[in-house]
């Protein structure tokens, strides 16, 4: 197994112990940040984990994460860290919620780590290896994204409608939404993952961090899909990201920015 995966799953393991351990608690600890977003004691616990256990394992590479500063950031090997991505969700014991574990290397997304404990799936990527999945019942398979070629026949999973106004003149959403199949807002890091699962065909944020992206990029990327920011660049540069199975992926874009 890939060194780096292998340090990931450890890291996963431990961290799905400390979130479990607090998920659903009465006496959860929780704060308010600058940005009005949620913090609670286990996402702090669980980057300073995995931060203590980079500065031992892999002291050489830099560490980007949610909850703390960033170090050695000039370094070509980045860890990219969320410890509880959709902490909204954490904390209102919805069990869409996980840990968010990638390397980047020279700004491109290598092995991805997303651990989901509450739903009993996880999924990972090794660039050049394939990408996989565990689920429910322990059983590991290999994922890849849908054939779907039309919009029309296309699913599209998002978060929310907020930040979508500055795109295509303030209807990029609707723009999106009403030229396909279905759409559900399964939100988070699941809708880009159900993309390389192939169980839907387009996720989209317009307002994402690294740390939220990194991770299922470099697991959609193996399944055979395609991630952009709204403008097609890279989309840990755009902070936004456009999830497909790279079949639908330039009408898409071209819908955002109509």
């Amino acid at each position: 197994m890939n060194s780096d995966l292998e340090l990931a799953i450890t890291l996963a393991d431990q961290a799905d112990i400390m979130t479990m351990s607090r998920y659903r608690a009465m006496d959860l600890h929780i704060e308010t940040k600058p940005d009005n977003t949620p913090v609670t004691e286990a996402d702090q616990a669980v980057e300073r984990m995995i931060r203590d256990a980079l500065a031992t394992q892999r002291p050489d590479d830099g560490v980007i994460g949610e909850e703390f500063a960033d170090t050695d950031t000039s370094k070509s090997r980045l860890w990219v860290i969320d410890p509880i991505d959709a902490t909204k969700n954490y904390v209102r014991g919805v069990p869409v919620w996980g840990t968010l574990i990638a390397l980047v290397v020279d700004g491109d997304p290598l092995v991805g780590m997303i651990s989901a404990p509450a739903l009993g799936r996880r999924w990972w990527a090794v660039r050049g290896e394939g990408a996989f999945t565990r689920d429910v019942d322990g059983t590991v398979r290999q994922i890849h994204v849908s054939g779907v070629k039309n919009m029309n026949d296309a699913s599209f999973s998002f978060s929310d409608q907020v930040g979508w106004e500055k795109f295509g003149n303030g209807n990029a959403f609707e723009n999106v939404r009403s030229s396909v199949w279905r759409s559900r807002a399964y939100g988070d890091f699941w809708s880009h993952l159900m993309v390389a699962e192939g169980s839907v065909d387009i996720a989209a944020e317009p307002e994402l961090n690294n740390f939220d992206m990194a991770a299922y990029i470099a697991v959609v990327i193996e399944a055979g899909g395609r991630v952009t920011g709204f403008d097609g660049t890279d989309p840990l540069s755009a902070g936004n990201s456009v999830t497909t199975n790279g079949l639908l992926h330039d009408e898409v874009l071209a819908l955002i920015n109509k």
